[in-house]
């Protein structure tokens, strides 16, 4: 990457793809490829399919630069069309996304204890099973408040919901998720 350009903001940068040289757009596309992948591949729970979201959502983004803002925020935007892309998705194709949770398990971090390591584990499965029992709207801000580490901001901007929604969807998930647990463990 090119010194002068990891010191543009990503707002910086799209000016200057717009004005100046379109071919400085792979710099945007590497500085979210993975983060928009992790992001799709959460709501979608495939990979391949996510790639094919993803990789959508740039060329959307790329066609509809200059109708992007630069007084905001770049990263909500483009986080925005990925996840219109994977609703649209997810409505066209309902009924082929499967329920896999090892992607929610990439992350995990190794323990030398292996008992506690396994029963981290036990119970890391036990809730991401009952996450891929929730109803998309609340699947949608847990994703990417705990995940995606967003601000609820953030995702106010990227879901299009009011803070005072967005907030009540997020309390009413971790009680909904609670509940499924509960249930499970019975």
């Amino acid at each position: 990457m090119d010194q002068d350009l990891k010191g543009l903001s990503d707002e910086q940068l799209a000016e200057m793809v717009r004005n100046q040289d379109q071919e400085l757009y792979s710099e945007i596309v590497a500085r979210y490829q993975e983060k928009l992948l992790r992001y799709a591949n959460y709501l979608l729970q495939e990979r391949n399919k996510a790639q094919d979201v993803v990789q959508e959502a740039f060329i959307k983004a790329f066609v509809n630069l200059y109708g992007f803002n630069t007084k905001k925020k770049f990263s909500s935007w483009i986080y925005r069309i990925t996840h219109n892309e994977a609703i649209n998705y997810i409505k066209k194709h309902q009924k082929e996304i499967p329920l896999d949770t090892n992607h929610w398990l990439a992350n995990k971090k190794d323990n030398s204890n292996l008992e506690e390591d396994f029963h981290q584990k036990e119970l890391q499965q036990a809730i991401l099973a009952s996450i891929k029992e929730l109803p998309i709207i609340y699947r949608e801000p847990l994703t990417l408040y705990y995940l995606e580490k967003k601000s609820y901001n953030e995702i106010s901007d990227i879901l299009r919901l009011p803070l005072g929604t967005l907030s009540t969807r997020i309390n009413r998930a971790k009680k909904y998720l609670r509940k499924i647990y509960e249930n499970r463990e019975k």
